[in-house]
């Protein structure tokens, strides 16, 4: 992910498995492949349809933490410690006394498996049956950078480490809890097919796709654990055990809050054992101030510090690689800012959603982050007001090109609330700014000052 992603519904970024697992809820092997077509020729989803739609203020929870949350609520995991130097590690690996110990490094980056560290080690993830080779390789991770395809090139620095038992798998399921639209509250989805993307059994064997809607009032009941758990393909006892832990995942889910619990694999051992292999949560942002031990978990380390700046003044951002820079109301509308952009042989250089209620000090702010952004040549302004007052993001972009010497072309597009008195304001400034007459011409003329 390269520290970007996208916002929620209607400012892009809510929960990027959700996404997958309601296509594979619905079964719609036919819409996910529509949707993956769709996605394809969106610049935007193109570039970042890996992490379609999360909150407001995204919560980076490492796999520790994530684990820690499932233990507390009785679902099972492995046996784990997390340290922070080798010969913690090392005393970590003796206390599991374990048959065979899997050592990982934490970082929020995807592809840990296939990193390698700048300290010459290769893989973030290590199987071994000695302790003693458990410090070696923590010494080779700890204070070292990991890079993988989701992490900047440079890497990650790692600054703590996985200690866990590595229990054998005889088979794999999915199972996740969700929030679902359509159902109007919680979804549970399952497949015997686990270990893989969702969205290729939906699209291959849709019919091993299962879905059960919650009643909220209710809760999961037996039969629906029970249910579940039978298509997911648990036999015998572990058909009750698999059921107690989907009642115990529902009960995590409404704890903390969740919009989304995707366990993948929900596994069975050898010995008999239903355990929670790996698993992604998603928060609900609007629930941040009754989760404040949940929220307190949030590791930013890892995040772009432009998108964690823009947070901090409630602005959705996203860094990508063009020129030119774009300042919009809406998610939905400054996707097809950036694909008009593209589609007249220019490049966006980011995602930048200003929301309904924007104030003039968050149009300075933007105005400051998208002006530090050496890449950027131009600015194209492209604000619909409907809850929006144009006049508001008049006065804060006259006052930005004021105080920070705006040096780059500015491209303005408004239209809606009070946009006499806006055009007013921008006509009267004195200020080198060009307007637009509509997107289409907006996005033209910001490619042609480039081009100058």
């Amino acid at each position: 992910m390269n520290g970007s992603a996208l916002t929620r519904t209607c400012s892009l970024r809510h929960y990027s498995v959700a996404l997958r697992v309601n296509m594979a809820a619905s079964m719609a092997s036919q819409a996910a492949r529509g949707l993956r077509t769709a996605a394809s020729k969106h610049v935007l989803l193109d570039k970042l349809k890996s992490t379609w739609l999360n909150p407001r203020r995204w919560l980076n929870l490492q796999e520790y933490q994530s684990k820690k949350l499932m233990q507390e609520s009785g679902v099972a995991v492995q046996r784990f410690y997390v340290a922070d130097t080798a010969s913690e590690a090392l005393e970590a690996a003796k206390r599991l006394n374990a048959k065979e110990i899997v050592l990982k490094a934490q970082i929020l980056a995807g592809g840990r498996g296939k990193g390698v560290f700048d300290s010459g080690l290769k893989g973030g993830v290590h199987l071994t049956k000695d302790p003693a080779v458990v410090g070696e390789l923590a010494n080779k991770m700890l204070g070292f950078n990991l890079t993988t395809k989701q992490t900047p090139k440079d890497g990650v620095k790692v600054k703590m480490v996985m200690v866990a038992e590595a229990l054998d798998i005889s088979r794999e399921t999915y199972f996740a809890i969700l929030m679902d639209r359509s159902c109007n509250g919680p979804v549970m989805v399952g497949s015997p097919q686990g270990g893989m993307d969702i969205e290729e059994v939906a699209a291959s064997t849709p019919e091993l796709i299962f879905k059960e809607v919650i009643d909220i009032f209710e809760g999961v009941r037996d039969d629906q654990a029970l249910r579940m758990a039978t298509n997911l393909g648990f036999k015998g006892p572990l058909q009750r055990q698999a059921a107690d832990q989907i009642k115990r995942l529902y009960d995590l889910f409404l704890k903390v809050d969740a919009t989304q619990v995707e366990v993948n694999p929900l596994g069975e051992t050898p010995e008999g054992q239903v355990v929670c292999f790996d698993a992604k949560i998603n928060f609900d942002d609007n629930a941040e101030f009754r989760q404040k031990a949940v929220f307190a978990m949030d590791d930013m380390a890892e995040s772009d510090p432009t998108e964690t700046e823009a947070a901090k003044w409630d602005l959705k951002y996203i860094g990508l690689d063009g020129n030119i820079a774009c300042f919009v109301n809406g998610a939905g509308l400054a996707m097809a800012t950036c694909d008009i952009i593209d589609l007249h042989g220019g490049k966006p250089a980011n995602f930048l959603d200003l929301g309904g209620g924007v104030q003039e000090r968050q149009v300075y702010e933007a105005f400051k982050m998208l002006t530090a952004d050496p890449k950027v040549e131009a600015i194209l302004v492209n604000i619909f007001g409907g809850i929006v007052n144009c006049a508001i993001i008049a006065n804060g972009i006259t006052k930005a090109c004021r105080e920070l010497e705006l040096k780059v072309p500015l491209v303005v597009r408004l239209e809606g609330t009070n946009v006499l008195e806006a055009k007013r304001i921008l006509n009267e400034s004195g200020l080198p700014i060009t307007a637009a007459e509509n997107l289409d011409d907006a996005a033209k003329k910001a490619v042609a000052a480039i081009q100058k």
